[in-house]
């Protein structure tokens, strides 16, 4: 039993010493990060690992942030550095500067689950003038909320929940955005000149959203909308 109580430590460090050494791949070239949206602003992934599973050590050239999509337990192990270990919560959204390597190895019993967004302007944005007024703040309409999280790089990201029949006031939008659900939303969209338009996103969805458009959203689902808006420049 001594032998093996020992034993088990030495197996954990080299699992970790393994990972750390482990040649690395571009994100692009990882198997469980799956291309959703590319343009000149961002480059989206759906991440998926499973059960007690872990990425292969893949590099983030680019600044970038995560929307965590269900409860999540998972080892940070960043070449030539410990591991870190992370509870992060149902929707929780962090910014994360590039340029490093790392494995992702899911410590829990259900699918470690992400949005992760390279902000690939980062090198300009991140002495640019903000185009914000704040990065901070928080905003209820009937039936909704609006929290802004934080700018970095000269991006903005929110959650916002929004109640069943709840409407998000008309408003303009100078700027691109994605948004990410959070949970399933089933939503109505009405733009000016163009129309209501209806649309079922599930939750870990990408959508990117071209500036110029103004208009209302209203949740026609039966449950509160959740979701995080990510606006750039």
């Amino acid at each position: 039993m001594k032998r093996l109580l020992i034993a088990l430590p030495l197996i954990t460090l080299f699992v970790v010493a393994s990972s750390a050494d482990a040649p690395e791949v571009e994100i692009t070239s990882e198997p469980s990060h799956h291309l959703a949206i590319e343009n000149e602003s961002a480059r989206a992934f759906r991440v998926e690992v499973a059960p007690h599973a872990s990425t292969l050590m893949h590099r983030h050239r680019h600044d970038y942030l995560f929307v965590t999509i269900g409860d999540a337990h998972v080892s940070n192990e960043v070449a030539g550095k410990p591991a870190v270990e992370l509870k992060l919560a149902d929707g929780e959204t962090r910014f994360t500067p590039g340029n490093f390597a790392h494995v992702a190895r899911n410590l829990s019993d259900a699918p470690f689950r992400n949005v992760t967004i390279e902000i690939l302007q980062d090198e300009k944005l991140r002495t640019a003038p903000s185009v914000w007024p704040t990065d901070t703040g928080e905003h209820d309409f009937e039936g909704g909320h609006m929290k802004i999280l934080f700018v970095k790089d000269g991006v903005r990201a929110s959650e916002i929940r929004l109640d069943p029949g709840a409407t998000i006031p008309m408003h303009h939008h100078d700027h691109p955005h994605l948004v990410v659900p959070v949970s399933d939303v089933e939503l109505r969209t009405e733009a000016e000149g163009k129309g209501a338009t209806t649309a079922k996103f599930a939750t870990g969805d990408v959508q990117w959203i071209p500036a110029g458009e103004t208009h209302t959203v209203t949740n026609i689902g039966s449950k509160t909308a959740r979701f995080v808006v990510v606006e750039f420049p």
